[in-house]
């Protein structure tokens, strides 16, 4: 079992910047690829982006393409999503989830967090 907590989330003008964290314990978390997906109410849980096991691979959805950054530190068991120029339409509850192999499907991933809400105003 991988446990993941996400933390960072808050409400924001639009343009501005939030980190988002997400810390895995239990099952040794740096064999899993990583995904954050976000979900506004009333809309499916879409794919934000996700990040090999190694850190070596990244891609991202394109609506977040040039704004937001994956990045993970094994050694401390964080991934991270830093979000910059953020949108009124980037407004979602986001969730990490940890997955054997990279991708943008919620079923290639079998361990969830509970989410964090982020709040764009315009």
């Amino acid at each position: 079992q991988v446990q993941l907590v996400e933390s960072g989330g808050g409400s924001v003008q639009a343009g501005a910047s939030l980190r988002l964290s997400c810390e895995a314990s239990g099952r040794t978390p740096t064999t899993f690829a990583m995904g954050w997906f976000r979900q506004a109410p009333g809309q499916e849980r879409e794919f934000v982006g996700a990040i090999s096991r190694g850190g070596g691979s990244t891609y991202y959805a394109d609506s977040v393409k040039g704004r937001f950054t994956i990045s993970r530190d094994n050694a401390k068991n964080t991934v991270y999503l830093q979000m910059n120029s953020l949108k009124p339409e980037d407004s979602a509850v986001y969730y990490c989830a940890a997955g054997l192999e990279i991708g943008a499907r919620t079923i290639r991933y079998d361990y969830w967090g509970q989410g964090t809400q982020v709040t764009v105003s315009s």
